[in-house]
C-alpha cells in the first residue's frame, strides 16, 4: 500500500509536492480506514483541478520514478556492455525559473507491504539529474517500530550498503554506475530486500484516457488468457454485467497472415438479440464507453488482486457519472477490495465531489499560479478566507463550482 509519494522540480511542479494516502483524524466513512501498525491509510485519492492546472503531472509523476526504477539498466554506457550504446532517459525539470531547470528532480515513496507479510514499511526515493543519480536511499521498520533503518545510502561522495549481506555489497560496489538504480541493480542480483522494492513498483498500474496513443494501445490489450481460456472470458462478462447486461458472452479468434510476424486476436463481443438467440458485433464497433471499461479492466483486475495501486487520469472521459461512481466504490468497499489496492485519478466531473462518496482527505486539487507552478493539496488542509477548515456537512461540488476551494480556471469571454 502507499502511504506518501513526495517529488520536487518535476514538469510544472516546481516546489516540494506530497500526495498522501495517510488518513487525518476526520470521522466520516471510517469504515473504509485501513489500520495497520502505526498507520492509517485511504483506498482513494481524487485530484481535481482546471485544464493544465498540473493534475496529470502528479500522475506522470508517479510513472516516471517506476519507469527509472524499471528500466535504469538501459539508461547511460553499458546496458549491453559497450559504453555509449545506452539509452538516455527524459529529464524533465521545470522549465521557467533559471535554478530549477538545471537543478535535479527528486522522487520518494512511502510503502507498505500486506499484512501477511507483518505490515513492514519502506521509505525508498532518490535525486537525479542530467548526469545521472546523485543520491538513493532506502530505509524499512517494522509493523511496531516508530523509527526508519537505513538499508543503503548512495550519494556522488558517498555508498553506505551496511544494512545488506556482505557478498552483495561487493557485487554492488562492482556493477554500480551512475546511471544505474541500486535497487534495480540489486533486484537483478536477486538481492532479497531490493528485488521486493522493485517489485512493488512493478504493480503500479496507469491508464491515461487523455493521451490518444495510450488509448489506443490500453483498447487494445486483453486480460492475460482470455483468447483461449473460457473461465477468463467468463469473469469479464460478469464485469461487463454491472453496467451492460446485453453482452453476454465473447469470441475471440486468433488470427495470423503468412506475412504477420505477430498474432492478433479478432474479438466479437456476443449480444442477446430481443425475441432469443444471440448476435455478434467486433469489439471495436462498440461504444467508446464499453472500450474503455474492456481497457481498464486487465489493470483493474490485477490491481486488485495483488493489493498495487492503480492511476487514472481523466476516469471520468466518456463514461457516465455512476459508471464512475460503481468504478470507485470497488476501491472503496472493504468488502470488494479485500488485498487493500488503492486507486488514484484525476477527473474533471464535481459530481463526484460529494461528501456521501468520498472523504475530505480522499479530495486533492491542482492549482497554477501566474508563474506557471503548480500546486497539489488536499480538501482536509484546505484553510478558507476566515481561517476555517471545511466542514464535513458543505456541499463540496456547490463550493467548487463556485471556487471556494480554488482550482478552477480564471475563465474570459470567448
Amino acid at each position: 500500500m502507499l502511504i506518501q509519494f513526495r517529488f520536487k522540480n518535476f514538469k510544472s511542479f516546481r516546489d516540494d509536492t506530497i500526495l498522501d494516502f495517510s488518513a487525518t483524524k476526520i470521522t466520516e466513512h471510517s469504515d473504509r480506514v485501513i489500520s495497520a501498525g502505526h498507520e492509517r491509510l485511504l483506498p482513494a485519492a481524487a485530484i481535481f483541478g482546471a485544464n493544465a492546472s498540473g493534475k496529470s503531472n502528479v500522475i506522470e509523476a508517479f510513472r516516471y520514478m517506476v519507469t527509472y526504477v524499471m528500466e535504469s539498466f538501459s539508461y547511460g554506457g553499458d546496458s549491453d556492455g559497450k559504453k555509449g550504446k545506452g539509452r538516455k532517459w527524459k529529464y524533465s525539470p521545470f522549465l521557467f525559473d533559471a535554478d530549477s531547470r538545471d537543478a535535479a528532480s527528486s522522487f520518494e515513496v512511502y510503502f507498505m507491504d500486506t499484512e501477511e507479510n507483518g505490515f513492514k514499511s519502506y521509505n525508498y526515493g532518490f535525486t537525479l539529474d542530467r548526469d545521472g543519480v546523485i543520491e538513493e536511499w532506502l530505509n524499512s521498520k517494522s509493523k511496531t517500530a516508530r523509527e526508519y533503518k537505513q538499508v543503503f545510502y548512495r550519494s556522488r561522495d558517498e555508498l553506505d550498503l551496511s544494512g545488506l549481506p556482505a557478498k552483495s555489497q561487493e557485487l554492488i560496489r562492482i556493477s554500480l554506475n551512475k546511471e544505474v538504480l541500486i535497487v534495480s541493480l540489486g533486484a537483478k542480483l536477486k538481492i532479497e530486500k531490493l528485488k521486493f522494492v522493485r517489485d512493488w513498483f512493478y504493480h503500479a498500474n496507469f491508464a491515461n484516457f487523455g493521451d490518444p496513443y495510450e488509448n489506443m494501445f490500453l483498447s487494445s490489450l486483453m486480460p492475460e488468457g482470455f483468447a483461449a481460456d473460457k473461465a477468463v472470458q467468463d469473469k469479464v462478462v460478469a464485469y461487463f454485467s454491472s453496467f451492460d447486461p446485453s453482452i453476454i458472452g465473447f469470441h475471440a479468434e486468433v488470427m495470423k497472415g503468412e506475412d504477420e510476424e505477430r498474432e492478433r486476436v479478432k474479438i466479437d463481443a456476443i449480444h442477446r438479440m430481443v425475441h432469443g438467440g444471440s448476435a455478434s458485433i467486433p469489439l471495436e464497433e462498440e461504444s467508446d464507453g464499453t472500450l474503455k471499461m474492456f481497457a481498464l479492466y486487465p489493470a483493474l483486475q490485477d490491481t486488485l488482486e495483488n493489493g498495487g495501486i492503480l492511476f487514472v487520469d481523466e476516469l471520468n472521459a466518456r463514461l457516465h457519472p455512476l459508471l464512475v461512481r460503481n468504478f470507485l466504490i470497488v476501491f472503496l468497499d472493504p468488502t470488494s477490495n479485500p488485498n487493500h489496492a488503492q486507486l488514484a485519478f484525476t477527473a474533471h466531473d464535481s459530481w463526484q465531489l460529494s461528501n456521501g462518496l468520498l472523504r475530505r482527505d480522499e479530495i486533492w486539487f491542482t492549482e497554477k499560479d501566474k508563474d506557471g507552478v503548480s500546486s497539489l493539496y488536499s480538501l482536509a488542509d484546505f484553510v478558507d478566507e476566515d481561517g476555517a477548515k471545511i466542514r464535513k456537512d458543505e456541499s463540496y461540488e456547490k463550493n467548487y463550482m463556485l471556487g471556494k476551494y480554488g482550482a478552477i480556471p480564471a475563465l474570459k469571454s470567448l
